[in-house]
């Protein structure tokens, strides 16, 4: 596909970036975990779904003791309703236990993505379903919504998932659209903002340099999403924490099937730290913010991960486990089983 300047020029940020947004570094990362040690990370944006189990231990292995997953694209349109049910299930059920094999602590968001609210017939089905699966254990927020192309069908039922977490009292997840992200950043707060939802309980995602300040200004949680080529490189998230400081501002790797990195958080952290930010504000952008967004759902207690975790591999979900034949399950020293 052929990109003519003005697309590029509309969203630079999507498209490729001009030399003069890229700040050059030669840091090297080969001892970034000596720079973030005694830290606890918080991801509020990460589709585990599409990661390895591999992935769930070099999150584990790098501080990691939490995660929000939230509801999105698969990569092709699913075809009813059933297989919506099966995912959302798959939220709140196995992808839950599968995390707490590696003594990560798991939530999720769930929602009716934009890209699948064109698909009119199959949205009114899921709209639904929703409110069960809101009112599930260990759901934090509507999520994601908003808009992808700004179609008439995606404010639509963004409008209607914002009157639900209205009425379910949660905080919401807003995926800010990858073309025209100003404009479509904008529209989002305002169209929040109209139907009277506390500018605190709405986390908008996906920022960047054209549109945290009016974020911030207006209210909102930005968050960030440190995604290579596409979103935010960290030494970019870098400027922006040492121009805007730590209030409100949150890190996420919303790693997925695509090219990206689980360990977006840690790496940032580490960076954050070469680059002389202060450990409290690092804290405050790789973790403690994201809690106190996603508390005011009422589901996040921090003594589920900042206290010690046992885990036991010989636990089952449905019959099902994560280990295969002959592999040798961790057990805790401070688990009931003996072996």
């Amino acid at each position: 596909m052929c990109l003519n300047h003005d697309e590029i020029k509309q969203n630079p940020s999507h498209f490729e970036e001009s030399q003069a947004n890229i700040i050059s570094s030669n840091t090297e990362f080969s001892n970034y975990k000596d720079l973030i040690a005694d830290m606890k990370f918080f991801d509020p944006h990460i589709h585990m779904t599409s990661r390895t189990t591999d992935d769930y231990q070099a999150l584990a292995d790098a501080g990691v003791v939490a995660i929000i997953e939230p509801a999105f694209w698969l990569g092709q349109p699913r075809t009813g309703l059933a297989t919506f049910k099966d995912y959302y299930s798959s939220l709140v059920g196995w992808e839950r236990f599968r995390s707490s094999q590696f003594g990560i602590k798991h939530y999720c968001t769930i929602g009716l993505n934009s890209r699948e609210a064109n698909n009119e017939a199959l949205a009114e089905q899921v709209m639904e379903i929703l409110p069960l699966y809101l009112m599930k254990e260990g759901v934090v927020g509507v999520g994601e919504i908003g808009f992808d192309d700004q179609t008439a069908a995606e404010e639509k039922y963004y409008r209607l998932q914002l009157e639900l977490a209205k009425e379910m009292s949660l905080p919401v997840q807003v995926h800010t659209p990858h073309r025209d992200k100003k404009k479509g950043t904008e529209r989002s707060m305002a169209i929040a903002l109209e139907h009277g939802i506390d500018p605190k309980m709405v986390i908008i995602d996906h920022n960047n340099e054209e549109t945290v300040k009016s974020v911030l200004d207006q209210g909102f949680y930005a968050a960030f999403t440190i995604y290579p080529f596409t979103k935010m490189g960290n030494e970019r998230m870098v400027e922006v924490v040492k121009q805007y400081g730590s209030e409100r501002i949150m890190i996420n790797s919303a790693a997925d099937w695509g090219i990206s990195d689980p360990l977006a958080i840690p790496k940032t952290a580490a960076l954050m730290k070469l680059k002389g930010i202060s450990d409290e504000d690092i804290r405050l952008v790789t973790y403690q913010n994201a809690i106190d967004a996603f508390a005011q759902s009422g589901q996040i207690n921090v003594a589920d991960f900042e206290e010690p975790v046992v885990i036991d591999q010989t636990q089952k979900f449905n019959g099902n486990t994560i280990l295969r034949g002959g592999q040798q399950p961790r057990i805790d020293k401070d688990a009931i089983v003996i072996r």
